[in-house]
């Protein structure tokens, strides 16, 4: 049944993957079709970061304590009312409402997805974690084929919603967690004194920029190339995030999570200095391949150092990273590309070079659990 829960959490995360890596193809229709700004659609970017990161700890928690069925089919239902409702508004603060809504419930089924494999495959975590991860680009990466010749955002979101609405509970029932005698583990609380997790947890944030700027901003950085050209690297940029994902977990289960990540930070910066260059077709490349790939060993990471008891909780909270560098890369990014394009694009490459340099901090003195 092991293999069964893979299948269940790729689902949900394929699903998930719409709510960031088809925002380029969303956000123009969005702009258009509720006759708003860029940094007004892009503060809803913000918010979907800060709401999926900021209830994911929450969730984690009961889930970890009562198992994930219960509160993963009420977050399927939130999902799934984000983009059902914003099918039908034309208010902008009502669409943040939704959006903000909807995001909760993804929050929670990313990790509950998530952290069905760190809980079930200790020994294979990394790979684990990928596959069930390799969801969050392979959904986008077909959905957005369809979405990017779309004339409203209104019909493929109801079609997602829908979708989802039934889909997803329907697995959720089957969901569930080992025994909580077979984990280990320190309760979160003592984990969030360890200097480590915060040393760790800024690596994250910062390493995260250069991809939530190309999930949350290509769909203006690509404005001037040809449809055709830029549906091709939409649909490209989510494949190669999900594809990474198992490919890099199998080979941190051989030789080890930190090198593996301390690789993907090294191809981050030059995928940053592409950005600079323009050159968007290999920032795609290196920065879809490997930074899509970032969130599934940091959470592998942390399950390897703080144990599998808490694992749902403790990644929720590690998870919040994701809402500061959510910021950093859409609402601050889109207010520095207005104020220079040049200078924008330097912030990235900043923040890539600081990630590397904050995971290197982290290393002495590691210990290991599992």
């Amino acid at each position: 049944m092991r293999g069964g829960y893979l299948v269940i959490g790729i689902v949900i995360m394929s699903f998930n993957s719409l709510y960031q890596y088809s925002w380029n193809v969303f956000e123009p229709l969005l702009k258009t079709g509720l006759n708003v700004s860029l940094v007004q659609i892009e503060l809803a970017f913000t918010l979907f970061a800060i709401f999926s990161t900021g209830f994911q700890g929450i969730g984690g928690y009961f889930a970890d304590r009562n198992g994930p069925r219960n509160i993963g089919i009420l977050s399927a239902l939130l999902s799934a009312t984000g983009f059902i409702g914003t099918s039908f508004i034309h208010s902008l603060y009502l669409f943040y409402i939704l959006w903000s809504l909807g995001s909760i419930g993804e929050g929670i089924l990313y990790g509950i997805a998530t952290n069905l494999a760190v809980k079930w495959f200790r020994g294979r975590r990394g790979f684990a974690v990928g596959f069930v991860s390799l969801g969050f680009g392979l959904g986008a990466a077909i959905a957005n084929i369809f979405i990017a010749r779309a004339v409203s955002f209104r019909t493929p979101m109801l079609i997602i919603g829908v979708a989802e609405i039934i889909l997803l509970p329907a697995l959720l029932i089957m969901a569930k967690y080992p025994e909580s005698g077979t984990m280990t583990g320190e309760k979160t609380s003592k984990n969030l004194r360890n200097k480590r997790f915060w040393i760790l947890y800024i690596s994250f944030i910062l390493g995260s920029v250069p991809l939530i700027v190309v999930s949350a901003s290509f769909g203006y950085l690509g404005e001037t190339l040809p449809l055709f050209e830029f549906t091709v690297l939409v649909s490209m940029f989510p494949l190669l995030s999900g594809v990474s994902r198992p490919i890099l977990g199998y080979v941190s289960d051989v030789i080890g999570r930190i090198k593996v990540v301390m690789v993907i930070d090294l191809f981050l910066i030059l995928g940053s200095v592409f950005l600079i260059l323009h050159e968007y077709l290999f920032a795609i490349v290196f920065i879809g391949f490997f930074g899509g790939a970032m969130i599934s060993m940091y959470f592998s990471l942390v399950g390897d150092i703080f144990g599998s008891k808490f694992s749902t909780a403790n990644n929720g909270v590690f998870y919040t990273g994701k809402a500061i560098s959510g910021f950093l890369g859409s609402t601050l990014f889109a207010s520095l590309f207005i104020l220079d394009h040049g200078l924008s694009f330097v912030f990235v490459l900043v923040a890539s070079v600081a990630a590397i340099f904050f995971l290197i901090v982290s290393i002495p003195g590691k210990k290991i659990n599992v």
